[in-house]
């Protein structure tokens, strides 16, 4: 299968949200994931997001962010025809470098408990589990809704 893995842009936007809505159990909020979310991320991590092309459209991406000093790998998919081919490492491969480069030395995701899928992926590509933490959240805008795809 050819594909490519590029730069995620601001006006791919359309096409990355049409994908997430594919994506069986996926979660995406209201407000983050919205064109003006999405941009604001790719705006203040310029050049680290990426996505994979095949057959002239868009069938995998990660959103990338970091704080200077650990980054975060958000919406990690690939599109369900498309997998078992390579993209998903080669997306994360590519998305690490770039973060090497930026001098971040950690990465951390969530994935899903129920995401036995995703959960699979990361664990055979040698990431870390972690039990020594917890996780918390603090809703600062109740207006952010999560909504997950069936």
């Amino acid at each position: 299968m050819n594909y490519t893995i590029r730069t995620m842009e601001e006006n791919d936007y359309d096409e990355v949200y049409k994908l997430w809505t594919t994506i069986h159990g996926f979660a995406m909020r209201s407000l983050d994931d919205s064109r003006e979310g999405v941009t604001r991320v790719l705006k203040r991590n310029p050049g680290l997001s990426v996505i994979a092309v095949s057959d002239n459209k868009i069938v995998g991406s990660i959103l990338v962010g970091h704080d200077g000093r650990r980054a975060c790998f958000y919406h990690v998919c690939v599109h369900e025809d498309y997998r078992k081919h390579g993209i998903g490492k080669a997306m994360a491969s590519e998305a690490m470098l770039r973060l090497k480069e930026e001098g971040i030395n950690k990465i951390q995701l969530v994935a899903f408990k129920e995401n036995k899928l995703g959960n699979g992926f990361w664990q055979a590509e040698q990431w870390i589990m972690r039990d020594d933490l917890n996780v918390y959240d603090f809703v600062l805008n109740e207006e952010n809704i999560t909504a997950f795809n069936k």
